[in-house]
């Protein structure tokens, strides 16, 4: 099995369930709360220790409460933490999550932690990039953190796998170091100055990210599936049937998912099809890392 490093986030999720997310200045009463594990690195790590990859985590974490529950749920889920870093008087990231009663959410997310993880660090473990095949990263660390990381893992021939969130400005010559690129309906939008409000847009806003460099870009539409556009290849995915009761992890469980498969060397069309069963599984739980499938639930799922 080809090996895959994870860098990026580690946060607490803090959920409150209700009938709808609130307007602005509006307070609803919620019907339940949940905490637990969360950060988009974490998760889509942790759906990759899931379905059974052979895989290493980077992040940074407080020397809290939260951090010791993260080094647990580690242990646990048997996720190596020789690159997990805990950072001396500081909080561990902390999401807060609104869910409505049909699984939308909105989030905030303070960073903590995880800005401390840094340039010099990537460096530190260069070997980590060397021995791995894939490299999946994200946004919720600092910018110019995640740009070197993308440089390393090309120059070290490592496969990279972007998913560009929460989305932000990308120069053009880091995009040109990717070798897929996942954003969702929104992040698409920013990134290519493209509103994605359909098939049609969302082809559009692909395509103007392959002419701003990227190789191969996956959309993913919420409930419309997902599409793939790259110089010979254009697809759209339809999604799942699910019930969604939780729709928070769906984009981790989504990246974390296609990596899985593109490391079992399953070509991108079926890579992109587990990608989109172990999404669907995920959002019929509450919670992120309760709702993470096992490869054998993902080949006994039936949409």
């Amino acid at each position: 099995m080809k090996k895959i490093l994870v860098i990026g986030s580690y946060n607490v999720g803090l959920s409150v369930i209700g009938d709808k997310i609130p307007s602005l200045g509006e307070t609803i009463m919620g019907s339940r709360f949940d905490m637990g594990p969360g950060g988009k690195g974490s998760n889509q790590a942790l759906a990759l220790a899931r379905l059974g990859a052979d895989l290493k985590f980077m992040c940074c974490i407080g020397d809290d409460t939260f951090g010791k529950d993260a080094l647990a749920l580690f242990k646990k889920e048997n996720l190596a933490t020789d690159a997990v870093k805990v950072i001396d008087d500081c909080h561990t990231g902390v999401g807060l999550i609104l869910i409505d009663n049909k699984g939308h959410n909105a989030i905030g997310v303070v960073a903590g932690a995880n800005s401390h993880l840094t340039i010099a660090d990537l460096h530190a473990n260069k070997q980590l990039f060397e021995e791995a095949d894939f490299l999946l990263i994200q946004l919720e660390n600092n910018l110019d953190v995640v740009e070197e990381a993308i440089r390393i893992g090309h120059s070290t021939n490592t496969t990279v796998v972007f998913n560009p969130a929460p989305a932000q400005a990308i120069k053009p010559e880091i995009l040109a170091l990717v070798d897929y690129i996942t954003p969702n309906e929104t992040e698409a939008s920013i990134i290519s100055g493209i509103a994605v409000t359909d098939l049609e847009s969302a082809y559009a806003a692909a395509d103007a990210l392959i002419s701003k460099g990227s190789k191969n870009v996956i959309i993913t539409l919420a409930e419309c599936g997902s599409i793939l556009l790259s110089q010979d290849k254009k697809q759209h995915f339809p999604a799942k049937k699910v019930k969604s009761i939780d729709s928070t992890g769906a984009g981790d469980a989504f990246n974390g998912g296609l990596v899985y498969a593109l490391s079992t060397n399953q070509p991108i069309e079926d890579a992109i099809d587990f990608a989109s069963k172990v999404a669907a599984l995920a959002v019929t739980k509450i919670g992120t890392v309760a709702g993470l499938p096992t490869l054998t639930e993902v080949n006994n799922f039936n949409s």
